[in-house]
C-alpha cells in the first residue's frame, strides 16, 4: 500500500493537475485525442493541425505496391541495347568511379557487362520501352509515369527498404502510411488509415518486417494494420466463443470507463489511444468481412485480374483487396510483394516474378481509371534499389545474377495529379549512373506527400527535443511529374 501510495504521489505533475480542475481540461483532453479533428490543435512551430491538409489535395490516398527484393530496372524499364552488343566486357573503371560494393561483389577481379536476356519493345503514344516481361504493364504505359532516374545511398536490403518506408535507414522511426494517418486521419471511421498487407512470390526472397509498417514515436493509433491470408485476416478481431456483439458493446463501454478515469489520473495520451483502437477495432468487425468478401464481384473483374484474385494471400488477390479498401477510404495501403532478389538465374526467376505481378498490377490501374477512382488515388510500383549491369559471379547469355545497385533504378507511379504517359529521368549507355533528372528517396516522399495536401517540412511531430519528418532535413518535390 505505501508502494502505491508513493507511485500515485509521483504523477501529480502538470499533466495531473489540469487534468484534475473542475472544468474539465482532461475530459477535453480526451475528447482531442479522440476526435483529432474536431479541435485541431496545432504543433507548436509547424503551425501543421492534424487532419487538415496543408493545401488542396491532388490525391486522396496511396496504394503502394512495393517489390521487396529489388526487380531489375535492366530487365523491366530500363533498355540498355548496348549491354547486349558489350556482353562480357569489362565495366570500365571511369563509369564505376570507385563506388561501394557489396560483400558479394567487392572481391571480383573483374565486373563483366551483362545485357537483358529479354527484348524490349516500344508501347502506347508515349513510345515507352518496356521489356516483354511486361505485357500487361505494355498496355498501360500511357497511364503511368516511369521514372528511371531513382537512386539511393542504402546498398543493401533491409536498410534500404526501411529507407523507403520511413526515411532513415535504421528504423525505429514512423512509417510513411503512419505519417499519412496522422497528417490525414481517416476517411472511414470503421477501417484504419493505413493498412498492410503480404503476398510471397516464386523467387528468392527477402524478409519484411513489422517494423515497416511501425507508427515509432507517433500514437500507435497511426501503426499500420496487417491483413493475413488466414482465417481471421486481422489477429484478435473477432469476439471470443460465448460473447455476442451486445455483449462485447457492453463491456467496450466499461472498459472506457476505465481508461478513462485513469486517463484523468495519469494523462497519458496512449490510453485514449488505446480508447480508439478497441473503438475501430470492434467497428471492424462488422466492415472488414463485407470488403473481403470477394463472391459480389464481376466476373469481367475476376478476368481482369486474373483467376489468383481469388485466392487469399496471393499479389492478385491483394491487388483486388487494394482497391477495395480504397474505395471504402482507407488512405494508405502498403503491398510487400517479396522474392525478387536475383543474384543468380535472373532470366529464370525474374519471369516467375513478373508473372506474378504483372497482370494484376495493371488490371488495378484499369480498375481504377473505370470506376473514376485513379485521379484521385496515387498507385507506386517499385523496390528498393536497381541492379548492377555486371554480372555477380559466373555468366552465360541465359544464365546470370546481378547484384545490388543504388545509382540508378526504375519505378512507376499513376494517377493522383502524376502526369500520365511519361518518362522520366535518364541513365547513362551503361545503365550505371544517372544523367538526367536524379530523384532521391526523399524527394519521392516529398512528391507523395505533396500529392495528398502535405508539405513534407511542415509536416512534422517533436520528440526528444527535435522536429522530425518523414524526409528529415532533404526532399524536394519532383514538379516535373505533377499534372
Amino acid at each position: 500500500m505505501e508502494k502505491e501510495i508513493i507511485e500515485h504521489g509521483l504523477n501529480l505533475n502538470r499533466r495531473k493537475f489540469l487534468a484534475g480542475l473542475s472544468i474539465g481540461v482532461g475530459s477535453v483532453a480526451l475528447g482531442s485525442l479522440l476526435m483529432p479533428d474536431l479541435f485541431g490543435s496545432s504543433t507548436e512551430e509547424s503551425g501543421f493541425v492534424p487532419g487538415i491538409p496543408h493545401f488542396a489535395p491532388k490525391a486522396k490516398r496511396v496504394i503502394y505496391l512495393f517489390q521487396n527484393g529489388a526487380p531489375s530496372q535492366l530487365e523491366s524499364f530500363d533498355y540498355k541495347p548496348n549491354l547486349v552488343s558489350m556482353m562480357g566486357q569489362d565495366l570500365p573503371e571511369s563509369v564505376r568511379m570507385g563506388q561501394r560494393l557489396t560483400g558479394m561483389t567487392s572481391l571480383q577481379k573483374k565486373f563483366p557487362l551483362v545485357g537483358s536476356y529479354y527484348k524490349f519493345n516500344q508501347h502506347g503514344q508515349s513510345g515507352a520501352w518496356v521489356s516483354e516481361l511486361f505485357p500487361y504493364m505494355s498496355g498501360i504505359v500511357d497511364d503511368i509515369c516511369i521514372v528511371k532516374s531513382m537512386h539511393t545511398e542504402a546498398i543493401n536490403h533491409d536498410p534500404a527498404l526501411t529507407f523507403f518506408q520511413t526515411g532513415n535507414q535504421q528504423g525505429n522511426r514512423p512509417s510513411m502510411g503512419s505519417w499519412v494517418s496522422y497528417g490525414l486521419g481517416s476517411e472511414n471511421k470503421n477501417l484504419p488509415a493505413f493498412c498492410v498487407l503480404l503476398s510471397r512470390g516464386k523467387g528468392n526472397g527477402q524478409g519484411v518486417y513489422s517494423k515497416l509498417w511501425s507508427n515509432g514515436f507517433l500514437d500507435s493509433i497511426h501503426q499500420g494494420v496487417q491483413f493475413s491470408s488466414g482465417e481471421n485476416p486481422v489477429l484478435y478481431l473477432q469476439d471470443p466463443d460465448g460473447m455476442d456483439r451486445k455483449a462485447r458493446r457492453e463491456m467496450l463501454d466499461k472498459l472506457g470507463e476505465l481508461n478513462e478515469i485513469d486517463y484523468k489520473n495519469f494523462g497519458d495520451p496512449e490510453i485514449a489511444t488505446k480508447i480508439q483502437q478497441y473503438e475501430t477495432a470492434f467497428r471492424m468487425q462488422t466492415a472488414v468481412p463485407e470488403i473481403l468478401d470477394v463472391s459480389k464481384e464481376s466476373d469481367d473483374i475476376v478476368k481482369l485480374y486474373g483467376s489468383e484474385c481469388l485466392v487469399p494471400g496471393t499479389y492478385a488477390a491483394n491487388c483486388l483487396l487494394a482497391r477495395k479498401l480504397s474505395e471504402n477510404g482507407v488512405r494508405f495501403i502498403q503491398l510487400y510483394h517479396q522474392g525478387w532478389d536475383q543474384h543468380g538465374n535472373l532470366p529464370n526467376e525474374m519471369r516467375g516474378q513478373a508473372k506474378d505481378v504483372d497482370q494484376a498490377s495493371a488490371a488495378l490501374i484499369t480498375d481504377l481509371k473505370q470506376r473514376g477512382l485513379l485521379d484521385e488515388t496515387l498507385v507506386i510500383w517499385g523496390g528498393e534499389f536497381g541492379r548492377t549491369n555486371y554480372c555477380q559471379g559466373k555468366m552465360t547469355v541465359d544464365n546470370y545474377g546481378r547484384d545490388h545497385h543504388p545509382r540508378c533504378f526504375s519505378i512507376w507511379m499513376a494517377g493522383g495529379g502524376i502526369k500520365p504517359g511519361m518518362v522520366y529521368g535518364e541513365t547513362d549507355e551503361f545503365g550505371y549512373n544517372i544523367v538526367q533528372n536524379p530523384v532521391h528517396v526523399h524527394d519521392f516522399q516529398a512528391t507523395i506527400l505533396n500529392q495528398l495536401g502535405l508539405d513534407h517540412e511542415r509536416l512534422t511531430y517533436r520528440y526528444q527535443g527535435r522536429r522530425f519528418r518523414l524526409t528529415d532535413v532533404e526532399g524536394k518535390v519532383v514538379r516535373d511529374i505533377l499534372s
